[in-house]
């Protein structure tokens, strides 16, 4: 009789204490506290699940304090019923917290850089890339060029550094 008990008790997943599932709860609502600091593009742009979304945009509605508590409730109870990661890896990315795609962004600055300082860089990245636009690319360089020994604002620095980022993926960059 013991045996049977001890089997179905290493067979359920781990035990959680009250005070685990109480953190547990106050961090999911603490992330959801800070969607509603969020614009209402950013989390249209997150793909939330329509009442986490449509409970956000009433809470930054809100002004009555008790009724923002029972709001941020009702947030943190909502985030509790979806798969939060998507929602954090967002969260971490935009606070820039996530250090693969500040890598990634690191090597696209680099790209930029020698795009700008060596023709060599260009044929390369052609090579690795054929579907870039070709074309933009050269006006865009050529115009980063210009800009930087004219001294002028680098509009066309910029533009081409979301050219890249447009055309280069995070998992695809070389």
């Amino acid at each position: 009789m013991k045996s049977n008990f001890v089997s179905q008790i290493n067979s359920n997943e781990e035990w959680i204490s009250k005070t685990q599932m109480k953190k547990q709860m106050n961090d999911l609502q603490a992330l959801g506290m800070e969607l509603t600091r969020l614009s209402s593009d950013t989390l249209k742009k997150m793909d939330l699940p329509e009442d986490l979304l449509e409970a956000v945009l009433t809470y930054q509605k809100i002004t009555s304090n008790s009724a923002l508590k029972r709001q941020a409730q009702y947030i943190g109870r909502l985030m509790r019923e979806i798969d939060h990661t998507p929602i954090s890896h967002y969260l971490a990315r935009l606070k820039g917290e996530n250090t693969a795609h500040n890598a990634y962004l690191q090597r696209l600055e680099n790209l930029r850089s020698a795009l700008i300082a060596d023709d060599k860089a260009l044929t390369e990245l052609i090579s690795h890339y054929p579907d870039i636009e070709v074309n933009n690319l050269r006006t865009l360089i050529r115009n980063a060029r210009k800009e930087q020994a004219e001294n002028k604002p680098p509009k066309a620095f910029r533009a081409l550094f979301q050219l890249l980022k447009s055309a280069i993926s995070e998992d695809n960059i070389v």
